[in-house]
């Protein structure tokens, strides 16, 4: 799950984080209200998206007079907002950061995630702030410094101070610098965090050491954990497919294909897209309805397949062990039923009672003509690609 800049302010401010004072804004007349209120010669106001790549859309701007800051907050809220990382469709901008200006000698990254490749959570750092982290590590990766933390005692204070020293801070500063990425790596646990980042943490003109921007993503797998976080998504940030897979608790993620995939497991369904594409098609979609499919999740699966207008055909994989394939052909007739098929939907069941379930979809052929047997999932990928073809 993903929040906004603003939200991971308040929550890096909240761990004893500096950070600088901002007000956030849904009107262009407030952005130039908060103009005034800070009395600084400068001002920046920034989208608040789930994307990042602001700047370069122009979705930052730096605003010297009240006037300036409501027309650049009226552009932000008035127009979708496209960078690489929102695709063609762009972002909506509903809220607006306005932040005083900061006198910034030196710009540094600090973040946290879990490496894939150690198996651990890491904690990574540069001197080179300010630009996107994956850009630092392609041109020079030698400044980009990664320090793998122990799997239960996490982030230590001698592994944050030589972290501090490794990026250039001295003296006071590279106690306040450790002390920062201790706080950081409290909230990335606390949390249960899959990201936090601050790009740039800054050090002004004066000395001080602040967090002028901030990212944190959170495990979706630990929500239940945390319900005061979960209430801080903005689900106009999320594609509402994803958002109504979510309240169904169905594993769902949209693709470019034309063959939708309703399957259980993800093993299962990694498999399905894989013989989909050996077969000469492209997949619509991940979903994995779980392993007690259930009537009621059944029809919303396919309600949600059937909602994207690229989908041609569905390919159904389900091999019944929890949930016994006779009443998952029950469950599948009566989503066809209820939704109603007007694309072809290839059927491949494997598992407990097997026969009866072929028998239940064989007699539900006559009311639900769009229903194809197969008979394993060879045959299924064959049959889908050759009904969208």
């Amino acid at each position: 799950m993903k929040i906004h800049e603003y939200q991971a302010r308040k929550i890096l401010s909240e761990a004893g984080i500096a950070v600088p004072p901002a007000e956030v804004v849904v009107q262009p007349e407030e952005a130039a209200v908060a103009f005034k209120k800070f009395d600084a010669p400068l001002c920046v106001v920034k989208a608040q998206v789930y994307a990042g790549g602001r700047g370069k859309a122009g979705f930052v701007k730096l605003v010297r007079t009240a006037d300036e800051a409501r027309d650049a907050a009226k552009f932000m809220l008035t127009h979708r907002m496209v960078s690489p990382q929102t695709g063609p469709e762009g972002a909506p901008v509903n809220v607006l950061l306005v932040a005083p200006g900061v006198d910034i000698d030196k710009e540094f990254y600090v973040g946290m995630t879990v490496d894939r490749g150690r198996n651990t959570v890491t904690m990574i750092a540069s001197a080179e702030g300010g630009v996107e982290i994956e850009e630092v590590a392609a041109r020079n990766p030698e400044k980009v410094i990664k320090e793998p933390l122990h799997p239960l005692l996490g982030l230590q204070g001698y592994q944050a101070r030589e972290l501090a020293y490794k990026l250039g801070f001295k003296d006071k500063l590279a106690n306040e610098a450790a002390k920062l990425m201790l706080n950081l790596s409290k909230v990335f646990f606390a949390t249960d965090a899959s990201l936090v980042e601050i790009n740039p943490l800054v050090i002004t003109k004066d000395g001080k050491l602040l967090a002028i921007d901030a990212k944190i993503n959170f495990d979706d797998n630990a929500a239940f954990r945390h319900q005061d976080l979960s209430l801080l998504a903005d689900e106009s940030q999320e594609k509402p497919l994803d958002v109504r897979a979510r309240k169904a608790d169905l594993n769902y993620i949209a693709l470019d294909g034309t063959i939708g995939c309703l399957v259980n497991g993800a093993g299962l369904a990694m498999a399905t897209m894989d013989i989909i594409k050996l077969h000469g098609a492209e997949p619509a979609n991940f979903l994995d309805v779980g392993g007690s499919v259930t009537s009621e999740g059944a029809v919303e699966a396919f309600k949600i397949i059937l909602s994207d207008p690229k989908v041609k055909g569905i390919l159904v994989n389900i091999f019944g062990g929890i949930a016994k394939c006779d009443l998952i052909a029950e469950a599948l007739v009566q989503a066809g039923k209820e939704v109603g098929f007007k694309i072809p939907v290839v059927v491949r069941l494997e598992g407990t009672n097997v026969e009866r379930a072929r028998q239940i979809l064989a007699a539900a052929k006559k009311d639900i003509p769009a229903l194809i047997p197969a008979i394993d999932l060879t045959d299924a990928a064959k049959k889908v690609v050759a009904a969208v073809a």
